[in-house]
């Protein structure tokens, strides 16, 4: 059953594991005669998803997610909130955070101190550079100002940090920035020098296999926090930083 699961999509997944928890909450109360709140039910339903979703092995993030969602539905309509906030709050929601339910890749910031340690590991020379989704753009703006000398680009998926990171590099003067829309899985890596990410576990195995397949011999790629399963990387980095970071730092 697990197998079958581990094989939909996410999103499916969690909705399927929500309509179960929320069935054998109502069976369970129907079964022993009890009246609980409909707080007390919804926190119920949302503690057995939690759980229903680690034992399916979802991304620990899903668990939130599941734990909270009977919960806040509860809570807002006990507060007869105006239908338009939901809707604006859902579109606010898809433009920065557009297809991590598919890609389970959500918007992550690295920390002034990963800039750093990155900045440490550039060439001395021209170089060129690029982050696989670059978010709102704070490596590239930050780099480019360390290392003029190197040609820096961006990929990121979702509208809302794509245009912030396109209008920082445009107009926050950094210089030798260009940042595209669009997926990660599109661009060529032969380009570059340097190929860093901050991602999520789930695509780095895939990762790694588009990096060996097109990555020049010599180039750098770099992954903030996430490793590559079964390929030891040469070298690790550990930053101290709030998310205790580490750089895997492979030379191909």
């Amino acid at each position: 059953m697990i197998s079958l699961l581990q094989k939909l999509p996410p999103s499916l997944v969690a909705l399927l594991l929500q309509s179960a928890a929320f069935m054998l909450v109502v069976s369970a109360v129907r079964e022993f005669g009890l009246h609980p709140a409909p707080l007390a039910t919804a926190l119920l339903c949302g503690m057995l998803a939690a759980a229903l979703s680690r034992v399916a092995g979802m991304a620990r993030w899903w668990l939130f997610i599941q734990f909270a969602f009977a919960p806040a539905l509860v809570l807002m309509l006990a507060l007869d909130i105006p239908p338009g906030f939901f809707l604006a709050a859902f579109l606010v929601m898809l433009v920065v955070y557009w297809s991590t339910f598919r890609t389970q890749v959500p918007l992550y910031l690295s920390s002034n101190k990963v800039w750093q340690a990155l900045a440490s590991r550039l060439p001395a020379g021209p170089f060129t550079f690029i982050d696989l989704g670059c978010g709102i753009g704070g490596v590239l703006a930050y780099l480019s100002r360390i290392h003029p000398q190197g040609r820096y680009y961006g990929v990121e998926a979702a509208p809302l940090p794509f245009l912030w990171s396109w209008l920082r590099t445009r107009f926050g003067g950094s210089r030798g920035c260009t940042v595209h829309w669009g997926s990660l899985w599109h661009h060529d890596l032969s380009r570059y020098d340097v190929v860093f990410a901050y991602l999520s576990p789930v695509p780095m195995a895939q990762l790694w296999l588009k990096a060996q397949q097109e990555m020049r011999p010599g180039s750098l790629f770099i992954s903030n926090t996430f490793a590559v399963p079964n390929h030891p990387p040469h070298e690790t980095i550990d930053i101290d930083d709030l998310h205790r970071s580490t750089l895997y730092v492979w030379r191909m």
